[in-house]
Parts: structure tokens; sequence; C-alpha cells
């Protein structure tokens, strides 16, 4: 019998083990890629020397958000269209030093108060607070002259089994713009494999005080820098706003929208009526209107369309309200890209407590008492159709 021996290569070097080999790293690298994560870096540092960093994180479908720690500020949000393709969704600026320099809330943390309090008083436990005004405008707005917006927050990564993102931390001391008592207060962005992104807020105080926090991201879903958001489709699932005067001060009266220019309760282009001539409801240049909410718990607020795209944003909410800004006030703004931001080229949609409540006892209560937490939670949802 005779036996042949054939030289045979090391198993390194066979072709079908090449193959296997390259198959399973391409299967490894694309795994790698579409795995939720969440990573820092440095942003540079504040003008007073404050470091500040910047969190990027992402989902298995590819959606990314990046936050900043200055101003709790959401600095890009890219979504997919219906042919799977990424945009960045929400206005902002470039650099640091731009955000620093200043802007109109871009993606940023409002508060200790949102929203408008008249000529920045009110009064709790019979006691009178004067908060801080601007130079330009004679009521409190958005937590005065130097707000959350403008503070340097401590982040954390987050990585738990509803998605990833970053816990900010801020510590708001007695008496800073006024406010009463020291505020603890964390914000949470969570992005979930859904494509959700989970806001959600926590205080507690050592001092009687109000609260009312959200965050003030600009959206158009066509992507940052398109052009306006008139052909978007918006539902609004309220029928009533607070009536405001002339400088957007509610009255105290909730009135009805139905039938009117400010009825959003079925589909409507944002333009469609942004112009009629309609009082005592309209006051300005565009929407910036409070509208209330019913019910309790998390409930769907507001729901935004672009035909164009396919990109859909549901907005939910524990809070009795939303406020709908059509970037009236965007005139000639240098955002992103190279891309200039003007009237009307995205719209904000506010989760909040009513405006001025500290001064209307029929609002819902904003006053947060020692040994109480304040929890509340709002979900950007989004998808394409």
């Amino acid at each position: 019998m005779v036996f042949t021996i054939s030289a045979m290569k090391p198993p390194f070097f066979h072709p079908g083990l090449l193959v296997a080999s390259f198959i399973l790293a391409c299967s490894m690298f694309a795994m790698s890629a579409t795995t939720s994560s969440v990573t820092s870096e440095s942003w540079g540092s504040t003008s007073a020397g404050e470091p500040v960093d910047l969190y990027t994180f992402r989902n298995a479908s590819g959606m990314q958000i990046k936050v900043t720690t200055y101003g709790g500020i959401i600095v890009s949000l890219t979504a997919a269209d219906r042919d799977g393709h990424m945009a960045d969704v929400v206005l902002g600026k470039e650099t640091l030093a731009e955000y620093e320099a200043g802007h109109p809330f871009f993606g940023a943390v409002a508060g200790r108060f949102a929203n408008r309090i008249n000529h920045g008083k009110f009064s709790l436990d019979g006691k009178d607070y004067q908060l801080g005004l601007k130079p330009d405008t004679a009521h409190h707005l958005h937590g005065g002259i130097a707000g959350f917006d403008k503070k340097v927050w401590t982040g954390k990564k987050v990585e738990n089994a509803d998605g990833v993102g970053v816990a900010l931390h801020y510590t708001s001391p007695d008496g800073e713009e006024g406010y009463p008592g020291t505020l603890d207060v964390t914000v949470t962005y969570l992005l979930t494999d859904k494509n959700e992104l989970k806001v959600s807020y926590k205080a507690t105080t050592d001092k009687a005080t109000i609260l009312n926090v959200t965050n003030h991201s600009y959206f158009n879903l066509a992507g940052e820098g398109s052009g306006t958001v008139l052909d978007h489709e918006l539902t609004l699932f309220s029928d009533t706003i607070t009536a405001t005067d002339g400088d957007l001060i509610p009255t105290g009266e909730l009135v009805t929208v139905k039938g009117t220019p400010f009825d959003f309760s079925s589909p409507h282009k944002v333009g469609e009526r942004i112009d009629a001539d309609y009082l005592p409801l309209k006051q300005g240049i565009g929407y910036d209107h409070n509208y209330a909410l019913k019910g309790g718990g998390v409930k769907l607020a507001a729901r935004l369309a672009d035909r164009k795209s396919g990109r859909v944003l549901e907005v939910l909410t524990d809070q009795p309200a939303v406020q709908l800004y059509t970037g009236n006030h965007l005139a000639k703004v240098k955002g992103k890209n190279g891309h200039i931001y003007d009237k009307r080229d995205a719209l904000c949609l506010e989760t909040q407590h009513y405006p001025d409540s500290p001064n209307h006892p029929s609002f819902p209560s904003v006053t947060l008492r020692p040994g109480e937490t304040f929890e509340s939670h709002t979900i950007f949802r989004f998808s394409a159709h």
C-alpha cells in the first residue's frame, strides 16, 4: 500500500479560512457600527476658564445626538428620512465661543423659570421677590440674565437598558437671579433604540421656590439651514391657550382656539394661517403661545411632520402645557455649516407649565418646597413615513 503525503499550507493561509475571517471581521465591524454608545470629549473652556465637555451618543439605528455641558445645549440631533438619509434637525452654533457670545436659547435648558414672569415679580408665602431682567425687556424670560442656559453643568455618562446619554447636574445657589432657595437639579438626556430622546428633570430645594424648566430646541425636520418650516404639518393635542396681552403675558384666562387660526387640533401647515389678522389671540409676528394640555401622566402633546423628507416628530410629556414658538425673532443669525437662520426657519415645542404661573393662582402650581422632589418627563419620538 502506498501512502501519498501532500504538502499542506498552514491553516491561516487556507483560502476558505481567509474568507471566513473576512466575513467575521465585517460582521463585527457592522455590529460595532450599530451598537449604542456614548462618548465624551473636551469642548474647550468658557471665557471664565470653566472647562466644558461635549457628549456624543448614538443608537443602534445610527441616530446621533450631541449635548454640551454649557447650558445643557443639544448641539445637534440627526434623524433619518424615509430613505434612511440622516440630517441634523436642530438649529445651533458651531463652537462654544459662538454659544457664549449669545444665541436665542438654541437647544438649551431654560430655567429656573422658562417663559415669562410679569415684570419679574412674584410673591410666595407672603414674601415678594424680584427676578433678574434683561436690559431689552420689561419681563423675566427663561431664567433671567444668566439662567440655566449659561451655566456649566457637570456631566455623567448614562448607559442602561433604556438607552444611552448623559445626566447633567447643577446646583443653583439661594438668591441666584433673585430666586429663593438652593436648587439641586439634574437633567438627563437618554437616546433609545426606538429613536426616542427622553428628557427627564429632577430637582429638590432647601427653601420654598418656584420652578418651570424645559428644553428650547428649534426643530426643522427638513434639516437645519434648509429654509422655513411653514410647510411642516403640525398637530397640537389641545383646544385652549392662555390668552395674553401685547407683551405675551397671560391675562389669566384660558380661551378656546376652535375654528381660529390657532386651532391645530387637526393637522395644518404651520404657515397656512400664521399671518391671519385675528385678535385678541394674536400677538406679535407669529405663533408664540402656550397650549394647555388635558389629562395627567405622559400624553401626546404635539405631532410635527415634514412631507418632503417623511420625518415625523411626536412630543409626549407629563407637563400641563406646550409652548409653540415659530422662531419669530430669528434674523440673519449665523448657525451651523455656514447657514444663516431667519424668521420661521424652525419652531420650538417647549413642554412646560403656564407662563407667569406664580401670579395666577388658578394655573397649575409651580411651587417646590423642601422635602418635595420635582420630576418631569418629555419624550421626543422620531420616525419617517
